[in-house]
């Protein structure tokens, strides 16, 4: 009986995370649908312009739905949303609008996750620089950098140092580069990973700072040992638990941060799919986008939770 009550804990709580999850990604589709619909204006007005005539906007209202009573649009979307779809898009009215988005996601996927391998690694050196070495010059360089890093908006720095590494001393791809490759995405996760790895910095040295006066880490100086392996081997893995809380936290800037990225250095993923619905006003587009970033927010946060109570016990009260 005792045996058995943990597992049936667990089972519970990832129950519970699992509907906690669904019914935040409704709601995210909810306030959506009604977004769309009960905002003032006339949805096929923004779509077709307000030149169209009114046979083309009932034709476009019929397309949408948008002539059927509120309660049946909303329990069409509901039912389309259950199987992963929102509808067919207005520009290719032959797809899903929900395929379109989850094609280019794998991009915008990878270009995230790299630059949360680079943001996790520079916060990290930056905070064991600043705490480490805290008398020493490099010490006092990796607090301005970390400070650097968490005032500049990466929409005023981007597009300044895209212009001196890329087109004034050609050390990057220029955009657009259909040769980029490798270097491309290097590039653009580094750009990325800037306001993470200021994050992450800041978080990492408030933890090592912490460490540095623990019980644990006295003795393990006392005994003799390196000061490179007392800081890597012994407090810095007690860091690990709050930068997995900051990554996963960050997921949202990042993504808007991608999205915005892959437009100026105009990489194909999410961002462009997002910008060419709001060209053509594709609505269906725009709501799948904003639904699967809401989900993928979700699930990076449910993971980020578990990572860190697996490797912080006080995180599993």
């Amino acid at each position: 009986m005792t045996t058995r009550r943990p597992a049936l804990d667990r089972v519970g709580a990832w129950l519970a995370g699992v509907i906690g999850a669904a019914l935040v990604v409704l709601l995210v589709g909810t306030v959506v649908f009604f977004a769309f619909r009960l905002l003032p204006g006339d949805p096929t007005a923004l779509v077709l312009g307000d030149q169209a005539g009114e046979a083309e906007r009932a034709a476009l209202r019929a397309q949408l739905h948008l002539d059927e009573p509120l309660a049946r649009q909303y329990g069409r979307f509901l039912g389309s949303l259950a199987h992963g779809q929102v509808g067919p898009s207005l520009r290719r009215p032959d797809v899903d609008a929900a395929t379109l988005v989850l094609d280019a996601l794998p991009a915008t996927a990878l270009l995230a996750a790299s630059s949360v391998a680079l943001g996790a690694t520079l916060g990290i050196a930056l905070a064991l620089c600043s705490v480490a070495l805290r008398r020493r010059v490099a010490g006092r360089v990796a607090d301005r950098l970390i400070a650097l890093g968490a005032s500049v908006p990466l929409l005023a720095f981007a597009p300044a140092a895209t212009w001196v590494l890329a087109v004034r001393l050609r050390w990057v791809p220029l955009p657009a580069d259909p040769d980029a490759g490798a270097r491309g995405l290097l590039y653009a996760a580094a750009l990325l990973s800037l306001p993470l790895g200021a994050a992450v910095g800041r978080i990492a040295r408030a933890s090592l700072e912490v460490a540095a006066q623990s019980p644990f880490l006295q003795v393990a100086r006392a005994k003799g040992l390196g000061s490179l392996r007392v800081w890597l081997v012994h407090a810095l893995p007690t860091c690990v638990g709050p930068i997995v809380t900051v990554v996963a936290a960050q997921l949202g800037a990042l993504l808007g941060g991608a999205v915005v990225l892959e437009r100026l250095l105009e990489r194909r993923g999410l961002g462009t799919v997002v910008a060419e619905a709001l060209a053509a006003r594709d609505l269906p587009v725009l709501e799948a986008a904003v639904i699967v970033a809401a989900a993928l927010f979700v699930v990076v946060q449910a993971a980020g939770t578990r990572v860190h109570a697996a490797l912080d016990p006080r995180a599993r009260a």
